[in-house]
């Protein structure tokens, strides 16, 4: 009886075991094994961390030449030291991956188009978008060029690391989220870095809106279009200073008599697009200028938050340089930093390096297309999807001379788009080169050098120097363009509707030691009209430059402080331009009627504070008045482009009467000053009795990579706008936040919102956070040697050569 009750007891183990090892399907959610989850030696348990850090830990590889040794500080902040660049750099992807593999694993296969795999049919969508835009096809091309380049092997040895630690791990040992999804890491390679640097083009170099552009134009006509969408306004301060004189002769662009434009109406959205003005700021300061008598550098990339953070804060030490700064979990070497010598920083530039092209097909199998007089046969991909729970989903994707067919009608053989993208262009000389150089770099030559080899995505270079140079350069591939070029959408027939070519390496903007005493940069135009080449965006940052000007033209001598308040500063130059023509223009019956709400207004000093209550309601009220003054826009068949903030601004200053001012909802016609009372009205309704707090309203949040609402932070106490240098909104800021004074010893000061570890179950996971959402800094620790500040070191970690 014992035997059989044993017997019965050991198959409901077995079944039980069995059953809670399986995925589970509920609906369309795909729940993880649960027995697997909780398994108390491989489960969540193992992810748990101990505030208790060894001393010392030991690891042997065959891969490395010599000895390297790795020192925590109390941050956790690595500094690696070695022998040679290569070991190095085989020991910066080992301990990269060990704090951030997941996020390294699925930033990765996102740009890949392959997040089905793991997370199922909704985002199914999501990575068909991502292979239409030929994502894999640029990394692809990317790494072709890279193995032809002397610096490829320092690649390989950033792999190799990477795959020593994932080969370590047993199912036990994989980070939470794996055991959450039910995956497993795969095997890194250079073209997973490549991934990562055609994602980072994808969010900062994609900002084209051909099909808006063309959409608005064929409804407004050029006109009307040329009056609402002007591409520079006389008070903007661009980066390059406006008396900069062009000491080359420009290379000469044929006038192209035909007209390459299509101007007709298209029925497309991208899927997914990166949101305009999330913001960066960067600026250099000269000795002249500052009291301490040397350069002080400073920059804040903005970018969407996310825990794990974006950055992997570290220092580098080889005979080669010693580098302290951010890098980004994927590729290597420091991005943003520092050495014993020069500091540099970067801004996004936002040129339109994205072009769409209309396809005109032979007939309706779209397998031929209309170029130069002659027929092309298109070169065919049958992407596959392995979709999680569903199986396999083909999908056929086209490509033509200008690129991947982006867009396809399945009704229609006149309406298709391929795209052309810069990042599609695969170069030997490329980012990676740029990054080792830069941590080489000693002086303003070599910084200069490092940047030749820089393509995509563009990027504003702010430096400083200990011999007291600075200066920005506007960095990377440029298309020569006619006039308007990219701005609409093109006919893919011509091969006239090309680029003319790329402006010459020596030709692109670069201001060094201005007379100012500083330079600076916040995704503002790069130039005046004045520079001899075409450069075009719809809509450049028209606020935080100019903002950025003033506070440095402004101060006879700056500050460190003064540099930690501009960077936290929450000032806004839009409110300071648009809240008094709002007042201005608004009924006087309202005024009386809520006088005291008006005299707040009136004091309120511009600054989106966490406790701000007066920044609640300009901002609603704004937003309310900028769409009710673009209905027509708002509420049209097709996607149009909104006029900017500032050409708003400059039409309620300047053309008070213009027709636009006429809500075309309602049959009687308005002014400006109806639509400014009926949108204040309209506000009160939407915030009520009790207005609630910028930080309340605004919500700020820093989520999960993989939006799992238990390993993210949110209701942040926090105050800033995205036209203020503290360029925050609820999902957007400042990623990384650095200050570098270049004097006799280097020293740093920097913050960002996150923490060392990826892993939620880790003390070092968000611990930075509360201090930068304070817009506190740490001071970095930059060890000259081994030896130097020994007793701020926590643990060690000694990789050896088998």
């Amino acid at each position: 009886m014992r035997i059989a009750k044993f017997l019965f007891s050991l198959i409901i183990t077995i079944t039980l075991v069995y059953f809670l090892s399986q995925p589970l399907q509920l609906g369309e959610k795909n729940i993880p094994p649960i027995g697997k989850l909780v398994n108390p030696f491989s489960g969540f348990w193992a992810n748990a961390e101990s505030t208790i850090i060894p001393n010392v830990q030991n690891f042997n590889f065959p891969n490395l030449e010599h000895e390297v040794q790795v020192f925590y500080d109390d941050r956790m902040v690595p500094h690696i030291f070695a022998s040679s660049t290569k070991d190095a750099l085989f020991v910066q992807g080992y301990i990269t991956a060990a704090d951030r593999l997941f996020q390294m694993d699925l930033s990765t296969r996102s740009t890949a188009g392959r997040l089905s795999e793991i997370l199922g049919e909704r985002t199914l969508k999501r990575d068909m978008n991502k292979r239409r835009k030929g994502m894999v096809f640029a990394a692809e091309n990317a790494v072709e060029e890279w193995k032809k380049n002397k610096d490829y092997d320092m690649l390989l040895a950033y792999c190799d690391g990477v795959n020593e630690y994932i080969n370590s791990l047993k199912e036990g040992d994989y980070p939470l989220e794996y055991k959450l999804i039910h995956a497993k890491p795969e095997a890194w390679s250079p073209l997973k870095t490549a991934l990562f640097v055609k994602e980072m083009a994808s969010s900062l170099a994609e900002r084209h809106y051909d099909v808006n552009a063309t959409n608005t134009l064929a409804q407004f006509g050029r006109d009307t279009f040329d009056f609402l969408y002007p591409t520079y306004f006389k008070e903007q301060t661009p980066i390059i200073p406006t008396n900069q004189r062009w000491n080359f002769v420009p290379q000469k662009i044929e006038d192209d008599t035909t007209d390459n434009d299509v101007i007709e109406f298209f029925d497309y959205k991208d899927y997914e697009r990166t949101p305009e003005f999330i913001g960066s700021n960067n600026w250099a300061v000269s000795g002249d200028k500052t009291d301490l008598g040397v350069p002080i550098l400073c920059g804040d990339p903005h970018l969407g938050l996310s825990l794990p953070s974006i950055w992997y804060e570290m220092q580098i030490h080889t005979p080669d340089f010693n580098a302290y700064g951010v890098s980004l979990p994927g590729i290597p070497f420091i991005i943003i930093g520092f050495n014993e010598h020069i500091a540099w920083s970067q801004t996004n530039v936002g040129h339109d390096v994205a072009d769409l092209y209309k396809i005109k097909w032979k007939d309706a199998s779209k397998m031929e297309y209309l170029y130069d007089g002659n027929y092309k046969k298109v070169d065919v991909k049958i992407e596959e999807y392995q979709v999680k729970g569903k199986g396999t989903v083909r999908d056929t994707v086209k490509y033509t001379i200008w690129g991947p067919v982006q867009f396809e009608s399945k009704n229609k053989i006149n309406k298709d788009l391929a795209y052309q993208w810069l990042a599609h262009h695969g170069s030997d000389k490329n980012e990676i080169t740029t990054f080792f150089e830069l941590c080489k770099a000693k002086n303003f030559d070599e910084y200069y050098k490092a940047l030749q080899t820089y393509n995509v995505p563009a990027q504003n270079y702010v430096f400083a120097s200990k011999e007291g140079d600075i200066a920005i350069r506007v960095t990377g591939n440029f298309p020569l363009k006619e006039k308007d070029q990219g701005r609409f959408v093109r006919d893919g027939s011509k091969s006239s509707s090309n680029w003319k070519g790329f402006i010459p390496k020596d030709q692109i903007p670069l201001v060094k030691n201005p007379s100012s005493g500083y330079v600076a940069s916040a995704n503002q135009h790069s130039t005046s009209p004045a520079y001899p080449y075409l450069y075009n965006r719809e809509q450049f940052e028209a606020f935080r430059g100019r903002i950025i000007n003033r506070f440095l033209a402004e101060k006879e001598k700056v500050t460190l402080q003064d540099m930690k308040d501009f960077q936290n500063s929450n000032y806004d130059l839009k409110a300071e331009e648009a809240l008094p023509l709002l007042l201005n223009y608004l009924d006087t019956n309202e005024i009386k009627k809520h006088s005291e709400l008006i005299s707040q207004l009136k004091k309120w000093d511009f600054n989106y504070s966490a406790d701000s209550k007066m920044a609640t309601f300009f901002k609603v009220w704004w937003n309310t008045f900028y769409f009710d003054v673009w209905d027509e826009i708002q509420n049209h068949k097709y996607t149009l482009i909104y006029p900017t903030s500032i050409r708003t601004i400059h039409l309620m200053r300047d053309v008070p009467h213009s027709i636009f001012f006429d809500d075309r909802s309602t049959p009687q016609k308005e002014d400006l000053k109806d639509i400014v009372s009926n949108s204040f009205i309209a506000t009160l309704k939407k915030l009520g009795n009790d207005i609630p707090t910028w930080t309340k309203y605004q919500n700020s949040s820093i989520n999960h990579l993989a939006q799992i609402p238990a390993f993210s932070r949110g209701n942040m106490n926090i105050g800033g706008v995205n036209s203020a240098l503290n360029a925050m909104t609820s999902t957007h800021g400042p990623s990384w936040r650095q200050i570098v004074v270049l004097g006799k010893e280097m020293k740093a000061y920097v913050s960002y919102p996150g923490g060392q570890s990826g892993n939620p179950g880790s003390p070092y996971y968000d611990n930075f956070i509360d201090t930068w959402a304070e817009g506190k800094y740490y001071e970095a620790l930059f060890m000259k040697n081994k030896d130097d500040h020994q007793r701020l070191i926590v643990s060690k970690k000694v990789f050896n050569k088998n």
